[in-house]
């Protein structure tokens, strides 16, 4: 369908931007300031600004639909990121990187609701297939990108391209006359507070450990690489990641029908927590790379079931409600992991930001586990709308965005 190829086409540069960014703002601020902690600082402002203000680029396009908030967001991010770029103070690098998270347009949140309406129930598991296959093309090529790009001759050239690609994804996707007619669906009323609900509230803190773990090891990857004088490998290490994340979220895709979500979720949690364990005694290299894509494998499989959970436990009519509560717990918190994680390595070593992912981790599967009873509902065989759901989620980048 031409409509299908345009969405994904139009969709393509703005995700590869994203996936570029938080690289981007670490190495533009460890050159200018030579600080490791800085750099942490800076991508957690970036973090914490952009979750926090996720529930609300929410709200707008549930108010407004797609085409005024893509239309002031994408112009105001794109100029933002060159303001980042063009600075060279510490205080005006921390000071605009927590401005340029306020302003990160609402890109998979707009793009993942116009799949319905393009192809409609009967082909939506072969969209959202599809769309995760160029999700996964861009967490592959944005490390690789922006790395090589930071490190060559030219560094600000990294920014420069991300914000590029920004504005011409963000410009083509609002040029679509499905995103412009797009009209939000009608609330329902009389539905229970998110924050009152058990289950939410249990994948709350359960994504507040997650976030922090995750936010220490974007942030301990890249910076155990520069103190080891080898900084070109953190965006291969990420890379191999992103790919592994999407192949074991496909393959626990084919067997979803086959347990419940909630069973297989605690399984998989599990493992998942005993994979990270060998994480803090690995260096960037081969060891890191090897195990960073059987984490990623077994990563990527959890969250289909994840997603499947959640879909089984919010209240109705709360989809964008819910993902939006969750994803700003989750990403605020990996904010605070990556700012603190930043001060951890220049002071005491990267191995302890790695460290503090096993705890997290740890942290997240004691939750589940003991809380089990509040996600009762998703002890069950998913229908085949939880399953387009989850697939279509496996790479989620947690954003909001």
């Amino acid at each position: 369908m031409r409509s299908a190829q345009l969405l994904l086409l139009s969709a393509f540069p703005a995700r590869l931007a994203y996936a570029m960014i938080g690289l981007g703002i670490y190495f533009k601020v460890q050159q200018t300031t030579n600080s490791i902690a800085i750099a942490g600082l800076a991508v957690g402002a970036h973090g914490l600004t952009g979750a926090l203000s996720a529930g609300i680029r929410g709200e707008l396009l549930d108010r407004f639909g797609m085409k005024w908030p893509l239309r002031i967001f994408v112009p105001a991010y794109a100029a933002m990121i060159l303001i980042f770029n063009a600075s060279q103070s510490r205080t005006s690098l921390l000071l605009f990187s927590f401005v340029l998270g306020m302003t990160a347009p609402p890109i998979n949140l707009s793009v993942r609701p116009l799949w319905k309406v393009l192809v409609g129930d009967g082909q939506l598991r072969t969209a959202y297939a599809m769309d995760t296959s160029m999700m996964n093309s861009v967490m592959v090529l944005g490390p690789i990108i922006v790395t090589f790009l930071a490190l060559s001759s030219h560094p600000s050239s990294a920014l420069i391209v991300c914000a590029i690609a920004m504005l011409i994804g963000g410009l083509s996707l609002l040029s679509l006359s499905t995103t412009r007619a797009f009209i939000p669906e009608n609330k329902i009323k009389g539905s229970l507070p998110l924050w009152r609900v058990p289950a939410l509230q249990l994948l709350a803190l359960e994504g507040a450990f997650i976030g922090f773990g995750w936010g220490a090891f974007d942030i301990g990857v890249p910076a155990f690489s520069t103190l080891r004088h080898q900084p070109h490998i953190a965006g291969t290490i990420l890379a191999i990641m992103g790919a592994a994340t999407v192949v074991g979220g496909l393959l626990a895709g084919l067997l979803s029908k086959k347990i419940s979500s909630l069973k297989a979720m605690r399984g998989i949690y599990a493992l998942w927590f005993l994979t990270t364990i060998p994480l803090a005694f690995t260096t960037p290299g081969w060891s890191m790379m090897a195990l960073g894509a059987i984490i990623g494998l077994i990563g990527g499989a959890i969250q289909v079931f994840y997603w499947e959970v959640t879909e089984a436990v919010r209240p109705q009519g709360s989809q964008s409600g819910a993902l939006g509560w969750l994803w700003s717990i989750e990403g605020t918190c990996g904010a605070a992991g990556a700012a603190i994680g930043g001060v951890v390595a220049e002071k005491f070593g990267a191995q302890w930001c790695l460290a503090a992912t096993t705890i997290s981790i740890g942290f997240g599967f004691l939750v589940i586990n003991t809380g089990r009873r509040k996600l009762s509902a998703a002890d069950k065989t998913p229908s085949d709308a939880q399953d387009r759901d989850a697939l279509g989620d496996v790479i989620s980048t947690g954003d909001g965005q």
